[in-house]
């Protein structure tokens, strides 16, 4: 239902994101690991299947988050960014996993029973309207340790909309979000990738960073693509710092989920750690 689009310029945004500097204030949150901006990163451990048994510890979801947000606090706002963030390549030997437009009763819940089983944390990037139906699924995702983002109230090309309805579409999903998990997004994406000034600005307004994505899977194809397809994809995709877009609602996900339980043990068995940004 979704055709997200890529929006342009990798080499721009790396361009710019060397000079942001320690201006970047995402963090890696792993299942016992963070890594900062700004800092050396770690050694990319071996590849193989030893190497990637060592970044599963076991239960994670009993571990404590490596940062915590309390219910109601609220952070700097960010600045106005020009560009969304594409990847984080000076994260070192690491992944971004994002799934947008849900949450949805009838595929989200087999994503998480994946991310579960290889104690990895991804990113959902939500529609307000899904939440205001499924609160109790986001709070699932939410109580996994999965970053939850802003992805409008109902999934408009905002380039099309007046500020005020932008506004609108934006506000309203921040506030479905905090009101079913305690917390309001940090992080926002635009539906199809169709960023404007305006929305750069609210963004940074509402206190969220943009973020985008370096791989599309093109599972919001209709016809859905076969899980083979969406797998090469990822797989042919991968790389330090990739952001992969993938979707959990907006439309039939299953090749979706099937593609996430051949991917994600490939991916850890070639050594890449799989996380997810916080501010």
């Amino acid at each position: 239902m979704k055709n997200d689009q890529l929006v342009p310029g990798r080499r721009t945004v790396l361009r710019i994101a060397a000079c942001l500097g320690a201006a970047v204030t995402a963090r890696i949150l792993t299942a016992g690991q963070a890594g900062t901006p700004g800092r050396p990163p770690a050694p990319a451990p071996a590849a193989g299947p030893k190497a990637a048994a060592a970044l599963r510890p076991s239960a994670y979801r009993l571990d404590p988050m490596t940062e915590v947000v309390l219910p109601g606090s609220r952070r700097n706002p960010p600045p106005v960014r020009q560009v969304p963030f594409l990847e984080f390549p000076e994260l070192g030997h690491t992944m971004v996993l994002t799934f947008d437009d849900g949450p949805d009763p009838a595929y989200t819940p087999g994503i998480l029973r994946t991310l579960r089983e290889h104690d990895v944390r991804a990113m959902f990037l939500v529609c307000g309207e899904m939440v205001e139906s499924s609160p109790d699924l986001l709070r699932e995702i939410a109580d996994d340790g999965h970053v939850i983002g802003n992805h409008t109230w109902s999934h408009p090309r905002m380039t099309k909309l007046a500020r005020s309805e932008i506004r609108s579409e934006m506000e309203r999903t921040s506030e479905a979000i905090e009101k079913a998990i305690g917390t309001a997004p940090l992080w926002y994406r635009a539906p199809y990738g169709a960023w404007n000034r305006h929305s750069f600005e609210l963004g940074a307004e509402l206190g969220m960073e943009p973020l985008a994505w370096t791989v599309d899977s093109h599972d919001w194809t209709t016809p859905p693509p076969p899980a083979d397809s969406i797998v090469s994809r990822v797989l042919d995709g991968a790389g330090p710092g990739v952001v992969i877009l993938s979707h959990d609602a907006g439309g039939d996900r299953t090749q979706s989920v099937a593609a996430l339980r051949r991917y994600l043990p490939q991916l850890l068995d070639e050594g890449y750690r799989i996380a997810v940004p916080h501010r």
